[in-house]
């Protein structure tokens, strides 16, 4: 399994607690910081794979690849996750609607990106170097929510400071780790 590295450890806990016969190959989470290089990265890394597995998935949604992932999956014959990003898996694609349709400039933050947000948001924009550039990136948003796979109070204090770095109020919407679960199960033929 080709799995977004920042979902990765999610997905290795849910392989080892089902049991499944599946090694998980992480991709770098920055990709997402650049994701028209996403599909080039899964196409090498599956095509590597392809001689030494029997059967290659990839734990990927879409993830801002406007398809380009998709055709990859098309022409390697791969499957991957549903949706338009790991937050549809997490929280469900018709939450996710509601949450943007109350309000639009919702920010959605996972449990990995609360844990790393100083490094794969604030220093991979700049804004700890440049912090009068943080309306530039995020003056639209006007809230964030928090779609909490693991929710404690360490990850709730990070998830509060990830929010205050930018300006926005938190919202809390606990997801638990079911609905990845349910997709990794459709993906690997559980």
């Amino acid at each position: 399994m080709i799995a977004c590295g920042a979902i990765a450890q999610p997905v290795a806990a849910i392989v080892a607690r089902r049991g499944w016969r599946v090694d998980v190959h992480p991709l770098p989470p920055l990709l997402h910081n650049q994701p028209d290089k996403i599909a080039g990265e899964v196409r090498e890394l599956a095509q590597r794979l392809g001689g030494e597995y029997a059967r290659v998935v990839v734990a990927y949604a879409d993830c801002g690849t406007y398809g380009a992932l998709d055709e990859v999956c098309r022409e390697l014959g791969l499957t991957r996750l549903p949706g338009l990003h790991c937050y549809d898996v997490f929280a469900g694609p018709s939450r996710l609607e509601r949450f943007f349709d109350e309000q639009p400039g919702t920010y959605l933050l996972t449990d990995f990106l609360a844990r790393s947000f100083a490094r794969t948001v604030l220093q991979e924009l700049g804004l700890d170097r440049y912090p009068e550039l943080r309306d530039t990136y995020f003056g639209h948003y006007t809230r964030m929510v928090w779609v909490a796979q693991e929710p404690d109070d360490e990850l709730r204090a990070l998830a509060e400071k990830a929010a205050a770095s930018i300006g926005l109020p938190l919202t809390v919407v606990e997801t638990g780790d079911q609905g990845l679960e349910r997709a990794l199960a459709d993906l690997v033929g559980a």
